[in-house]
């Protein structure tokens, strides 16, 4: 194993604590002595144990001397006192001599703090390795210091030729069950799960996480301008009122609609105005003060576009089914924009493919 190989492990274990870590960021570290791996942790929930500690505690209850061995991390050890104490004093006290770093904190009270401590200090310190990963495991934190809002993910799927239903608007279903599966599992890690207006009237949505042994079930956030009528049948007013959210204009969230829709138990709130549609950011931000740092956007296309154009997905997840519908009349995964040339286009960096049984799965992140 290689430096790169040490640290994608210590990615790899930053993601069990994905989506449970806020608002911290989520870590891993593994501890190595030559080309074996004596130690591992990662940050598992705010308050409990960084990912140092956890991996510095497992190798020395295997009885390894750390004086010879190496800490990679993947985000620069903490050199002050939160909910836990500096990690950069458990690695002295370790007694460990080398550590490598994936990214520097991205807090600019705090970058290079802990490395030049360690440095100062004697250990042979290291960085940037896998840094660009490392740097992608932040991404949310990044959001939270820089923003008052949610970290969003972006879920879409589509046939291979970009087709989420048919002309007549059948869905069911456009990916595997493996797909399916893993939107389970994304789900179980955020607060709030979001769909427009057409999603809830034509599908019925549940938008909880299934088979995935999660906790707790996110609030469901329906965007729309047309509130449903309270003694309709659909499953989040009949089984899940208390955990239902729906945004729309300030002038009918004052309505009568609105008013029987909080007596069954849902939150109805008015979001301003900003071009054509809703101020999304708004929404987003009275979810961070709820306390949800992460939120996820199912669509549609039109929702999922507007997301897109006010630069608020920050992480787009893009199954791609192997179908193809070949009918132009076929609803798009996007839909809402009149570009005229191909510079218009908006772009996103591919972070990840994943074969999902017969699907393709694209991790991107926007610019």
């Amino acid at each position: 194993m290689n430096q790169s190989d040490f640290m994608l492990k210590a990615v790899s274990l930053a993601m069990k604590g994905k989506g449970r870590t806020a608002p911290n960021p989520c870590v891993g570290a593994v501890i190595a002595a030559g080309n074996e791996i004596v130690g591992q942790g990662f940050h598992r929930a705010c308050g409990e144990n960084h990912a140092e500690v956890e991996a510095i505690n497992h190798a020395i209850l295997r009885g390894y001397d750390l004086s010879q061995c190496v800490l990679y991390v993947t985000l620069e050890p903490c050199n002050h006192f939160g909910k836990t104490p500096p990690c950069t004093q458990a690695i002295l006290k370790a007694g460990i001599r080398h550590v490598v770093i994936g990214a520097l904190d991205p807090n600019p009270h705090v970058s290079g703090g802990g490395a030049d401590f360690l440095a100062r200090s004697g250990v042979h310190v290291q960085s940037g390795i896998e840094e660009q990963k490392c740097q992608d495991l932040i991404a949310d934190f990044v959001v939270w210091n820089r923003t008052d809002r949610a970290y969003l993910y972006l879920k879409m799927a589509s046939t291979l030729d970009g087709r989420i239903a048919t002309s007549k608007g059948h869905s069911q279903w456009v990916t595997s069950d493996v797909s399916r599966k893993s939107v389970h599992e994304l789900r179980s890690k955020v607060g709030a799960v979001i769909v427009g207006g057409n999603t809830f009237y034509q599908d019925n949505p549940r938008l909880t996480c299934r088979d995935s042994g999660a906790a707790f079930q996110p609030l469901a956030i329906i965007v729309t301008s047309r509130l449903p009528e309270p003694d309709m049948h659909y499953y989040l007013l009949t089984d899940r009122p208390r955990e239902t959210i729906f945004w729309t204009d300030q002038q009918t969230a004052q309505g009568n609609t609105a008013g029987k829709l909080k007596e069954l138990g849902c939150e109805v709130i008015g979001l301003d105005r900003k071009g054509t549609g809703l101020d999304l950011a708004q929404g987003l931000s009275l979810l961070r003060q709820k306390n949800i740092y992460h939120a996820l956007c199912e669509g549609g296309g039109l929702l999922g576009l507007s997301f897109l154009r006010a630069k608020l997905a920050d992480e787009l997840w893009y199954y791609m089914a192997m179908k193809i519908l070949g009918d132009n009349q076929a609803k798009p995964v996007f839909d809402g924009n009149t570009p005229q040339t191909m510079d218009e286009a908006l772009s996103a960096r591919l972070a990840e493919t994943r074969i999902m049984g017969n699907d393709i799965l694209l991790k991107l992140f926007l610019s």
